[in-house]
């Protein structure tokens, strides 16, 4: 049995605290080998956690890629550093796990395409969705024709306030000019299940949504720059310390766990390390005072080939986290709800059945398993024993309707024909 040696590319929550975490725990078939970050504590931490030899951990990438370091490189760095990664891994003669979204340019999607048939190397992005168990029963559900012809998909991503504020008005996605469109970053997951699950190419796409809420004007009276100076720190919902503080203390964190994590490498994690990152980093800025200008809400109308339609709701502005699905066939309808932990089908003129979703898999790690999912058939992935859930030819379909989709929302909502 062949085990792979890996190289990770971005030692952030992604790249080491999850994939890397989940291929040690699979000592037979992965062995993480080489690291680069630019983040000299990261570096630290991980390259402690996972045994790499010093000389094997990199801050600057061209040193990096001199030379093949793996068999795999796992790229988890921000969005738009991905193409241009993933290209120099290829001509090295990688295979690599590419975290999505791959890129916010179609012209990038076209030349990485072109570069893997050109120099063979296996690409599998990380839509670990389609690798959770409540997502796979979906679609077997699906596959097996219960719903009699499937005409329409509703999809709801309840994005959560805290989440929002976290990733799209603190956090590293914030910036239109840094990172791909909301609707890319945020919903590449979902606009990749809604193609897969109608199994069909889309058309055309229309789409509404804009910044509603957080900016300078929405700021309560005297509100301060960080929360911990604020006189709403006990108030504000979206307060640094009662998203991040006073959740540590509920949970006792004794290590790194998402989204402590993105504040500090520190490990263990302690309180004073999570203070001082409120005090001193980006994550305990006032949500009204920061320097975000990304939607909080983007809703999205998709038409495909086959008849298929589709709408997709983005939703900063709720209390749970989490997918509701809901597909409408002639037979029947079903309705994925992860925060209600059901997968129901009512096929017409029976009774409801509903399935546990946290009795249908592991459901442990991150995305309800999903990530899980991912690193276990990785191996087989790689191996050639199997052709992947998503490979890099399947992901970029999702990516298209995306860019049409922000094409659309700049334009007001008009609609954009695809094919």
């Amino acid at each position: 049995m062949k085990k792979y040696s890996v190289a990770i590319l971005g030692c952030g929550n992604r790249g080491a605290q999850t994939y890397g975490v989940l291929m040690q725990a699979r000592p037979d078939e992965f062995e993480i080998v080489a690291l680069c970050d630019k983040s000299a504590e990261r570096l630290n931490t991980f390259g402690g956690r996972f045994s790499v030899p010093e000389a094997l951990r990199f801050r600057d990438e061209e040193a990096f890629f001199e030379s093949k370091r793996a068999d795999l490189l796992v790229i988890a760095t921000m969005d738009r550093d991905h193409v241009r990664e993933c290209l120099r891994a290829l001509a090295l003669g990688y295979d690599i796990l590419l975290e999505k979204p791959i890129t916010d340019s179609e012209k990038e999607c076209k030349a990485l395409l072109a570069a893997q048939k050109k120099y063979g190397g296996k690409v599998l992005v990380c839509h670990v969705l389609r690798y959770a168990p409540a997502f796979r029963k979906a679609a077997e559900i699906l596959e097996q024709g219960k719903l009699g012809k499937l005409v329409a998909i509703q999809a709801l991503e309840q994005v959560a306030y805290w989440h929002v504020a976290h990733s799209y008005v603190r956090g590293n996605w914030r910036s239109r000019e840094e990172t791909a469109p909301m609707i890319l970053a945020k919903c590449c997951h979902d606009l990749d299940l809604l193609q897969y699950y109608a199994a069909s190419r889309a058309v055309s796409v229309s789409s509404v949504g804009d910044l509603a809420h957080f900016k300078a004007e929405n700021a309560p009276e005297g509100a301060a720059a960080r929360c911990l100076d604020c006189r709403y720190v006990e108030t504000c919902p979206y307060s640094a310390k009662r998203i991040y503080l006073d959740d540590f203390r509920n949970k006792g964190c004794p290590a790194q766990e998402w989204p402590f994590s993105q504040l500090t490498a520190a490990y263990p994690m302690t309180e004073a390390d999570l203070e001082k990152a409120l005090r001193e980093g980006p994550y305990g800025r006032c949500v009204y005072r920061c320097d975000n200008d990304v939607v909080d809400h983007q809703l999205v109308e998709i038409a495909f080939e086959n008849g298929v339609k589709a709408t997709l709701t983005m939703m900063g502005f709720t209390a749970d986290i989490g997918r509701i699905m809901r597909f409408f066939g002639t037979h029947g309808e079903l309705v994925l709800d992860e925060a209600a932990d059901a997968l129901t089908l009512k096929v017409f003129g029976e009774t409801p059945v509903t399935y546990k979703i946290s009795e249908l898999g592991a459901i442990e790690t991150g995305h309800g398993g999903g990530d899980n999912g991912l690193i276990s058939d990785l191996y087989a992935f790689l191996s050639g024993a199997d052709a992947g859930a998503t490979p890099l030819e399947a992901s970029v379909e999702s990516h298209l309707i995306a860019y049409a989709a922000e094409r659309s929302r700049l334009k007001g909502g008009k609609r954009v024909k695809l094919r």
